[in-house]
């Protein structure tokens, strides 16, 4: 079986067999408005090294309908999972809240210090409007 690592989806990085890979994402797009490939690589290698594969995008800035948009492409990514590849703790968070992994234990964190904030807000936002005698 022979192994063309110059696949159009995939970048133009070297594929060695026995070496370290992880999923973990790539910068890209313009100052103050980031935008990330998930990408496989080798895992010492510095993120703006061509990939081994591209397997997905994330684009953290909400759009109009307050939506952040990422796309997967679950297939290649349990393979290289299945293949011993290592996964970033960015990459770990998305592929938990997409479904594909367990929860990461950061989103649970996240989750419960938004929802304190939110109910001090409103706590304040009540003692506030309440009458003072």
């Amino acid at each position: 079986m022979s192994f063309s690592p110059m696949h159009l989806a995939s970048g133009t990085g070297k594929f060695f067999q026995r070496s370290a890979k992880t999923i973990r994402l790539a910068r890209y797009g313009c100052a103050n408005r980031p935008f990330f490939h998930i990408v496989v690589m080798e895992r010492r290698k510095n993120q703006h090294q061509p990939p081994i594969e591209q397997v997905g995008t994330y684009d953290p800035i909400p759009n109009q309908f307050n939506q952040q948009l990422i796309s997967l492409n679950v297939e290649r990514i349990r393979h290289w999972i299945g293949s011993g590849a290592h996964v970033s703790e960015p990459v770990a968070e998305l592929l938990g809240l997409s479904g594909l992994t367990p929860i990461h234990p950061r989103s649970y964190i996240t989750a419960w210090r938004n929802r304190k904030a939110l109910e001090e807000a409103a706590a304040a936002k009540k003692a506030e409007e309440s009458p003072k005698e």
